[in-house]
């Protein structure tokens, strides 16, 4: 029997959930979310803060006596271990036996944290056993290898303090048999050490620097303070792009906090600049999936320089493997690009690189890097033309899962994609000066979606939406990605399904019915494709419960990977996918030209506005603003701040705008 999809069903499911899951951190004025910890709150967590040259994953909290708990684990990307392999990047841990040494008037200072906060900087404010407050800034530097905690003491009694400062300085030098360019050098300083005297109000000032450096290059003497204001400066651009304004504030500072991770996880390679998931594992590398499909997109809505680049030099990298035979391309190449790995086949590789790689060159609205990406594109388009059996269906040896759950020989996933592909392409294909190519691609996609339905159309569990592969008898997640790809013919069932207790958690969307597995990337999926085939009103309450729990619940600020897999880290290519539920879901972006593009912007009930500012694509800086109109929606742009374009939408149909 059906599962009834109701109002009544989804406040039901969402208050459960919310009394499962209670949130710990606020939003503050400056735009930063806030724990202010409780008497006897006992709660760790952990997040992820990367820059060019380092990533770190500090670990945090207080225990149950409400003293604090800091841990780290240090990864230098570009310092190969051997085998230099996918996971060879140099990595530390340091523990909390590792922190400087306070003495205030002879007693060892123990610090009992009131405040935690995070704005691209975690700061914690800790009371201790002594008349000193501690506040600790915590970040790794942009451009250098290297990570920093910053100390403010301050003496809040009324008499002066005696402060001693000890710390043994830390250095590790590593065997040089087992790294790629030799020995390599890990030291940990402070800045200060000895004796002080803090007078009443008074404060003192100092830092400890972690670092790491390949044979043969000097040390380097940092300044904290210049590195602070490097980080600072790097999170006030990127909140400062692309600006989300809704009446939700939740949804917009996750969105905010999202396009950090999606953007700090960038490294300053030999093979050029790279985007890397992160997560203690994946660096200095790139994935068909993760940086192809998933946040190459994103990237020139936002216009940041280092993710442009990263973008297209990813697709370079690929570009490099295309070969006459119509081999696949490996699913990721690794080790600043001088190795690669293929170790689940083709895993629908090309259709995620052309997918990426279309929609990138169109938002981008560069026509020199587009004619230079095409080739890749077209090859892709051509071998997945080849891998078609006599269904019109495209066969692929797995899917971006690996093999972790059944994908049969022909999958979902790989021929949405592909569709997605061709109409991109076809796009792509007419600014180019090639309507031939254009038009034959546009046949394929409608022959393609044709055969999606024949194919994998199916009831599923009670539900008419899409078995995943030939004898999967269990809904699955990406049941979602046609939606995505703009295939509304099993919209309703399809919505029905992936929110019925069978896929629906409190931690978002089950990979497969039965299991306890999932995956954040197919969750955000489903949102965006929901959003795009106007279901906003019945996506919107998991969305904003989904949002919340990420920005302000137990595991904080970001989208997660998977779980139990990597115990949901902080992988930064599904921040990216959180982002583009919005620009791309939310506001409906589909990039039709170097200059144009088209949008169905359905505002969720309850709403009377929202805005898009700072949008950095199709070559221009310009606003979106939606405002509700009786039944209607008023949409204005504004180019450099002059408005060029006011218009009623009557959501039918998609609206077109040329730049």
């Amino acid at each position: 029997m059906k599962t009834i999809f109701s109002i009544l069903l989804i406040l039901s499911l969402l208050t459960t959930f919310a009394q499962q899951k209670k949130l710990i951190w606020n939003i503050a004025p400056d735009k930063s979310i806030v724990w202010q910890v409780q008497k006897g709150q006992m709660h760790t967590d952990q997040i992820e803060m990367s820059g060019q040259q380092i990533s770190s994953i500090v670990t945090y909290g207080v225990t149950e006596k409400g003293l604090l708990i800091i841990t780290k684990k240090l990864v230098f990307p570009m310092l190969r271990t051997i085998p230099n392999n996918t996971h060879a990047s140099l990595t530390r841990e340091f523990n909390e036996a590792q922190q400087p040494a306070i003495i205030v008037n002879g007693d060892s200072v123990k610090e009992f944290p009131f405040e935690f906060q995070h704005k691209g900087v975690l700061t914690i404010r800790s009371k201790t056993n002594t008349p000193i407050e501690i506040i600790r800034k915590i970040f790794s530097s942009v451009n250098k290898a290297a990570y920093i905690e910053l100390f403010e003491l301050n003496n809040t009694s009324d008499k002066p303090c005696h402060i001693e400062l000890g710390f043994v300085p830390v250095e590790i030098k590593t065997d040089a048999q087992n790294g790629v360019y030799g020995e390599y050098t890990i030291q940990a300083s402070i800045t200060k050490n000895g004796k002080f005297m803090m007078e009443p109000s008074g404060k003192l000032s100092f830092a400890v620097v972690y670092t790491g450096r390949k044979p043969g290059e000097e040390r380097y003497q940092y300044s904290s303070g210049y590195e602070l204001l490097k980080r600072e400066k790097f999170v006030r651009e990127v909140f400062g792009n692309l600006v989300l304004e809704t009446p939700n504030d939740t949804i917009n500072e996750e969105f905010a906090f999202a396009k950090i991770r999606a953007t700090e996880s960038i490294y300053d390679t030999k093979g050029g600049l790279m985007h890397g998931p992160g997560g203690g594992a994946y660096y200095a590398a790139i994935w068909a999936n993760d940086q192809a499909e998933y946040v190459n997109p994103f990237f020139p809505y936002l216009g940041n320089l280092e993710g442009n680049e990263s973008a297209i030099n990813s697709y370079r990298h690929f570009a490099r493997f295309m070969n006459p035979e119509y081999k696949p391309i490996p699913s990721s190449i690794v080790a600043e690009g001088v190795d690669f790995w293929n170790g689940a086949g083709d895993r629908g590789d090309q259709a995620m690189i052309a997918y990426g790689a279309s929609r990138f060159s169109l938002t981008y609205g560069n026509e020199e890097v587009a004619r230079e990406l095409w080739p890749l594109v077209r090859w892709c388009l051509e071998y997945l033309e080849r891998k078609k059996d006599a269904n019109g269906i495209i066969g692929s040896d797995s899917d971006e899962l690996e093999g972790r759950f059944p994908a049969g020989k022909f999958n979902l996933s790989t021929n949405s994609l592909a569709y997605g592909a061709l109409l991109s392409s076809a796009n792509l294909a007419i600014e180019l000066g090639k309507p031939d190519t254009a038009k034959i691609y546009l046949e394929r996609a409608f022959k393609l979606k044709q055969a999606i339905e024949n194919y994998f159309g199916a009831n599923v569990q009670g539900f008419d939406t899409y078995r995943y592969f030939d004898g999967n008898d269990k809904l699955r997640a990406w049941i979602c990605i046609p939606l995505t790809m703009g295939i509304f013919d099993r919209k309703d069932e399809t919505i029905k399904a992936l929110f019925s207790p069978l896929l629906w958690t409190e931690n978002g969307i089950l990979t497969e019915s039965g299991s306890k597995t999932f995956w954040d990337r197919s969750t955000l999926y489903a949102f965006r494709g929901m959003f795009v085939g106007g279901a906003t009103d019945k996506a919107m309450p998991y969305f904003n419960y989904y949002s919340s729990h990420r920005l302000l619940g137990d595991h904080v600020p970001y989208p997660v990977e998977a779980w139990p897999e990597g115990n949901q880290r902080h992988l930064s290519a599904e921040s990216g996918l959180y982002c583009r539920t919005i620009t791309e879901g939310l506001f409906g972006f589909t990039p039709t030209g170097f200059n144009k593009f088209k949008i169905t912007p359905w505002l969720p009930k309850g709403w009377d506005y929202m805005n898009l500012r700072n949008i950095h694509a199709f070559g221009k800086c310009f606003d979106l603003e939606v405002k509700r109109k009786g039944n209607s929606e008023l949409i204005m742009v504004k180019v450099d701040g002059n408005e060029i374009l006011q218009k009623i939408w009557d959501k039918k149909g998609e609206l077109e705008i040329i730049l």
